[in-house]
Parts: structure tokens; C-alpha cells; sequence
């Protein structure tokens, strides 16, 4: 079990760090908190990234807060919504796709490097022979060291990087991480105030959101999921589940302590769903984050639409 104290939005917390690991067809999502066992992820097609939690990385308003326990789905649809795309909703998966990875219509999803040692160099410009900068492993908030891959070049990866300005990116080497694949994703709609999960071209789950305020807006961009935080109280302000983003805010440079990064967590404020409540982070219901804490790996990309 790992603690670390946490500040979101000034709301100060010992904050359990939750182990999300490697999701094959035996996966199971690993780590203890007060309030109980963890949740087991099911079967996944695909191995997908390992990660491990980490705590602070989610910024967002002090109102907000989680639903009364993770059973409460406050905003969301009355259980998850499956089965395949149509043929309109197939093009637009295409089209994320492509711009996700680069590979139009392959359906084979993306690759997720895990850092294997402490620290990674991270290169500009492929070949360099300097590295432009290190990033340790664990991160700041005690989670393993994961990057989204978006090109592959011989023993070079091109890697969208955590780190400001949103939609960085570097090269790292292949012998310096672990690569696993996921077809799972996540796409956030600012302007439909919903969230949909899929599984390459198949709807696992979508529901409302509520996003960032005029003044403090939720960006739009390509971002994946750098840990996951377990708040002490369910009915707080984080609710059941916290994801930190790999992006930041474009009007907070810092936050409650932390450096402005955004976050897709649980909220007790029913009422702000579905509409711009927050400092920019993407609030959801209490059952909608705790399915995605039992499905989705640290790694997972998330494409929040213009």
C-alpha cells in the first residue's frame, strides 16, 4: 500500500495510490485502500500499458466534489451502453485513430512504453546524441513511467511526452521500455457534455461529463492516463477515483499546490453534470469513473474533441 498526500483545488488528502497493472486475459487491478478490496478489471482483448497510481495529478474546482458512494451514477446513462458503432461513428473512430497513431483504419490501437529503469533520457530530435531531458520513474506521485507511443523508427519511439506544452513530444529508445498495446480509448465531446469508451470500433460505455469553465476550459488534444489516485473519501470532492491526464491546464500554470494537470475524476456535485464547471478537468459520475478504474490501464489514450 502507498500514501501521498495530495492537493486538488486546496483540498488537502492522504490519498491511496492505486496499482493498475498489466491488463492480459488474467488481469486484475491490484493495490488496498481503507474502504475495501479493489475492483477487478474483466478480461481484456488486448494487453494494454502497466502503471502504477499515482496521487495530485488531477486539478479541478473546489465545489466539486464525488457522488455519494461509487454505486450513485449521477449524470451518467443506467448502465453502460455496448455493442458495435454504426457506420458514421465507425469513420469517426477511423479518423481519432489515424490521428492518434498514424495508422488509418488498422484497428490494431496503440503502443504504450513503460519506462524499465529509474530515469529515461528523452531526446529531441532522433539520433541526438545528447538527450534534451530525463524524466524519472516513478513520476512525481510515486506511478510508473508510462508514454504513448506515436511512431515506431527502428530502435527510436516517438513519444507524446507529459510535460507542458500540450501535445510535446520526444524520442526514446526501445531498450529502455517495455511496450504493450491497447485498443481501449477514451473520447470526451466538450460540446455534447459526453464521454465514450471504445474498444477499437465497439462502444464499451459513454455518459455525461461536465468540462472547464469559460475562463479555466477544458483543452482540446491527445492525452493519456499518467496514474491513478484513490481519495480517502468517496464523497469528496474527487469522488470514487481520480486519473491524472498527461495534459495541463492552458490558464492554470499552477494549482493547489500542484503544477495545473488535468485530470478525468468523480464528482458529488450531481447538478454540475453536463454542464462548465470546473478549472478544466473533466468531472464524471461515481459508477462511470469506478468502471473506468476497473477497466482502463494507466496508458490509455484520451482524446478530448475541438
Amino acid at each position: 500500500m502507498k500514501f501521498s498526500r495530495m492537493k486538488f483545488n486546496g483540498y488537502l488528502a492522504t490519498a491511496t495510490l492505486v496499482t493498475a497493472a498489466t491488463l492480459t486475459t488474467a488481469a486484475t487491478l491490484t493495490g488496498c485502500a481503507a474502504s475495501g478490496a479493489q475492483p477487478t478489471p474483466p478480461r481484456a482483448a488486448t494487453t494494454t500499458a502497466t502503471g502504477q497510481a499515482g496521487a495530485g495529478a488531477a486539478t479541478d474546482s473546489a465545489g466539486a466534489g464525488a457522488e455519494a458512494g461509487a454505486g450513485a451514477g449521477a449524470g451518467t446513462e443506467a448502465g453502460a451502453t455496448t455493442g458495435h458503432a454504426g457506420a458514421g461513428e465507425a469513420a469517426e473512430v477511423a479518423r481519432t485513430e489515424a490521428a492518434a497513431t498514424g495508422h488509418a483504419g488498422t484497428g490494431a490501437g496503440v503502443e504504450v512504453a513503460t519506462v524499465r529503469g529509474p530515469r529515461i533520457a528523452v531526446y529531441q530530435l532522433k539520433g541526438a546524441s545528447s538527450p534534451w531531458r530525463e524524466l524519472a520513474s516513478p513520476n512525481d506521485y510515486g506511478a510508473e513511467r508510462v508514454f504513448l507511443v506515436e511512431r515506431r523508427d527502428g530502435e527510436w519511439l516517438r513519444v507524446l511526452l507529459p510535460i507542458r506544452p500540450n501535445g510535446s513530444t520526444g524520442w526514446i529508445r526501445t531498450g529502455d521500455v517495455t511496450l504493450t498495446r491497447t485498443t481501449h480509448r477514451v473520447e470526451v465531446d466538450p460540446a455534447r457534455f459526453r464521454f465514450t469508451v471504445y474498444d477499437g470500433a465497439r462502444v464499451l460505455r459513454t455518459g455525461k461529463v461536465a468540462t472547464g469553465r469559460d475562463d479555466t476550459p477544458t483543452p482540446p488534444g491527445r492525452y493519456f492516463f499518467t496514474e491513478l489516485v484513490r481519495p480517502p473519501d468517496p464523497r469528496g470532492p474527487y469522488g470514487a477515483y481520480a486519473f491524472g491526464l498527461s495534459g495541463f491546464s492552458p490558464t492554470l500554470k499552477s494549482f493547489a499546490g500542484g503544477p495545473g494537470q488535468l485530470a478525468i475524476h468523480g464528482t458529488d456535485d450531481a447538478a454540475a453534470i453536463g454542464t462548465q464547471a470546473s478549472h478544466g478537468c473533466v468531472r464524471v459520475g461515481n459508477a462511470d469513473i469506478t468502471w473506468m478504474a476497473k477497466n482502463l490501464a494507466i496508458g490509455t489514450p484520451v482524446v478530448v474533441k475541438g
